[in-house]
């Protein structure tokens, strides 16, 4: 089996051209040795990665429990029995052994957490549903084997991890969290401060040395074998360190990312990498690489706030203008659109496209609704808003107001058909599946603000207010699988299908979001409409400007409401408070 000269390239780029041959022989083994392992993975060359079809559920392996029963088992059971039709991949946030952070501080990555289930369980997930991993290799938790061993000395482990000397400037360094960039530690030879970019429990791992590269490859590969199609790459901007750099976006990180992409295209070309990298937008897309050679997917940070500042004003100009540029590089890539996860709403993201009175705006919107704000500190030692930390039906409609329930759900429904209608694999967090609001007892038990959004369900409650047409888990959760099934069924909402954006000049309504989709193919075409306001609002359109010419009449693809165009060649409608509509020739 040949490596080929770019991962030669690469390994010699990273680590110099004596070294590279030595790592390159290593690699060639473990390859050599999954490749006979595993020979179906090889033979899964793809066509379509992702298709219409694909809609992925964001959620924690432990976030549905029952009694004796494994979770990971009762959210398989659960997700088997009401979202089969509607969802065709699982994300599963991290599920190993951890010390913090809710997962993202790894004990042990190539173990399931026992309090979930076992990897039997992992897999039994992934009959029904392509699966997700995340690969958490930024950094590893303090009560690792790894950092156990180099906190004992022990020369294996010597260079897995960043020691810096005192005194040594690291006014450069980007930093994420408003934390000490290093923490003190204790060894056999004396005091060591050792790099760590999130917390003091997540010890930065060294990409420096081959080894850890090596090992984290071995581990990327461990999780396609036990199922995983997608891999994200948590926090992989902050990868590769460099003292008298900011440390985040380097070419090494970007050259590590290569490396992984041709591993896998070797080991299991039909594997996708997804980058997380929460910064603003250009800087967050130059994780696509050149279109064929860095990650097929990356996280679409921007839509979040944007849609929330959206909802807020009534005003679709500033999502209109954003998404009139957005483009995938190749066929080969893709946004992944979101617009809640397990973290909270960025704020990076829209840097240099909502200015400072509308970022604020968000800011106060959020503490009114009963959230929270996470600053990081920059490298003036100010600090600065990182993440708006609320359920995203909290962020859109008052938990204190006077609202009915259903004009929240249809709202909370609107925002969400937003994402779903644009180009790209839409990935729903569960709590927006299920239309959770804050929970405020997780915030005061953990003392972290990313509580607030991280409820866990017990079973029996969870169904007993899904079967209960007054609850309003009820008025989101079935409504939302009514609106994923309608989008699978459509070869427009295809990620490599086209988008034209309706921008409010068009529509004549700044309270529209308006958009195209076209298969791949161009055998059809949907206009996707969104009133994002309270108000009832008009809309006049040309039927030759909307591309929806030679036809009489179109059909909503969501209710089945035919509306008829006049012999000008106009579609007027009048849309109801938050009113979607998906319509087709």
């Amino acid at each position: 089996m040949k490596l080929g000269t770019k991962i030669q390239d690469h390994l010699t780029y990273l680590y110099g051209a004596e070294a590279a041959n030595a790592i390159a022989l290593s690699l060639k083994e473990i390859l050599a040795d999954f490749q006979e392992r595993n020979p179906h993975l090889q033979a899964n060359t793809p066509t379509d990665r992702v298709t219409e079809k694909d809609a992925i559920l964001i959620t924690y392996g432990d976030q549905i429990s029952e009694e004796d029963v494994p979770p990971l088992q009762s959210l398989t059971e659960v997700l088997n029995a009401y979202t089969r039709d509607a969802l065709s991949s699982v994300h599963i946030l991290p599920f190993f052994p951890y010390s913090s952070d809710d997962g993202f501080s790894v004990i042990d990555y190539a173990q399931v957490d026992p309090a979930l289930g076992y990897w039997e369980n992992v897999e039994s997930l992934g009959e029904n549903f392509r699966l997700m991993f995340d690969a958490v290799i930024n950094h590893i938790s303090q009560h690792s084997e790894w950092f156990q061993g180099y906190l004992r000395d022990d020369p294996r482990y010597t260079n897995y991890f960043i020691t810096v000397e005192p005194g040594t400037d690291i006014s450069q360094v980007t930093r994420p969290r408003a934390k000490p960039l290093l923490t003190s530690v204790q060894t056999p030879t004396g005091e060591k401060l050792v790099w760590t970019t999130f917390s003091p429990d997540q010890i930065d791992l060294n990409f420096s040395d081959p080894e850890v590269f090596l090992e984290i490859t071995k581990i990327l590969l461990l999780y396609v074998e036990k199922g995983a199609e997608i891999i994200r790459l948590d926090a992989i901007a902050y990868a590769w360190k460099k003292l008298g750099t900011s440390s985040i976006h380097l070419e090494e990180v970007h050259c590590l990312i290569k490396l992984f992409r041709l591993v896998l295209d070797l080991a299991a070309p039909n594997t996708i990498i997804l980058t997380e990298t929460n910064v603003p937008h250009e800087e967050n897309i130059s994780y696509f690489g050149d279109g064929f050679n860095e990650a097929q997917m990356v996280y679409q940070f921007p839509l979040p706030p944007l849609t929330l500042h959206t909802f807020i004003t009534g005003d679709s100009t500033h999502l209109s203008n954003w998404a009139a540029d957005l483009e995938a590089p190749t066929e080969e890539t893709t946004f992944f659109n979101f617009l809640a996860s397990h973290d909270g709403i960025g704020v990076r993201p829209v840097e240099g496209i909502l200015n400072q009175a509308k970022t604020a705006a968000l800011i106060e919107r959020v503490n009114a609704h009963g959230g929270h704000v996470s600053y990081k500190t920059n490298s003036d030692g100010t600090k600065s808003a990182y993440e708006l930390n609320i359920s995203y039906f909290d962020a859109l409609s008052d938990p204190n107001g006077s609202e009915s329930p259903a004009l929240q759900a249809r709202r909370f429904l609107a925002s969400q058909a937003i994402m779903l209608s644009l180009q790209g694999v839409p990935g729903i967090y569960i709590h927006s599946l299920f239309g959770s609001r804050n929970y405020h007892q997780g915030v005061e038990k953990t003392g972290q603000y990313r509580s607030i959004n991280r409820e866990k369900f017990v079973r029996t409650a969870l169904e007993n207010e899904l079967n209960n047409p007054e609850s309003l888990r009820h008025k989101v959760f079935f409504p939302y699988l009514d609106l994923l099934e309608k989008r699978a069924a459509h070869p427009s909402f295809h990620p490599n299908g086209t988008q034209t954006i309706l921008p409010p000049r068009q529509t004549g309504n700044k309270a529209i979001f308006a958009l195209i989709r076209s298969a791949p193919s161009g055998e059809e075409k949907i206009l996707c409409v969104h009133n994002v306001s309270n108000a009832e609002q008009s809309v006049m359109l040309d039927v030759g400007e909307v591309e929806l010419e030679n036809t009489t009449a179109t059909q909503d693809i969501i209710t089945g409401k035919v509306y008829s165009i006049s012999a000008e060649q106009k579609l007027e409608l009048t849309m109801k408070p938050y009113q979607v509509l998906w319509l087709a020739a």
